[in-house]
């Protein structure tokens, strides 16, 4: 659904204007997080929060593979989804692992998933 900018099935669940507000930067440059939010999903910087996910507002500097506009949504766990429009991509990845190793495998996930894409 939040692939498709709000619709699922061919039903309109949320406008596309709601997931555009919700998948942008709401920090602005004037609020600077003690962690970003990147720091504490994925141990790495170049993320901000939009409306209940985590976006990537920079190419490069976060030192994981995705898109620029990329978000995502992790809980305390380990479960952890992310959605890259620009690779037209969707991944969920359902764990139990509430201990710092979480961070590890969310990139490894990551890492593995777009070193699967073949254009």
């Amino acid at each position: 659904m939040l692939l498709e900018e709000g619709s699922l099935a061919g039903a309109d669940i949320l406008s596309p204007a709601s997931v555009a507000l919700m998948t942008s930067d709401q920090l602005g440059p004037d609020i600077h997080p003690i962690i970003s939010p990147g720091e504490m999903l994925l141990g790495v910087p170049g993320y901000t929060f939009g409306l209940g996910v985590m976006v990537r507002n920079q190419p490069g500097i976060p030192g994981v593979p995705a898109s620029v506009g990329e978000f995502m949504r992790a809980g305390y766990a380990g479960t952890f989804f992310w959605v890259d429009p620009a690779e037209n991509l969707v991944c969920v990845m359902m764990m139990q692992l509430p201990t710092p190793q979480r961070v590890w495998y969310r990139r490894e996930i990551k890492d593995l998933v777009y070193q699967a894409i073949v254009e």
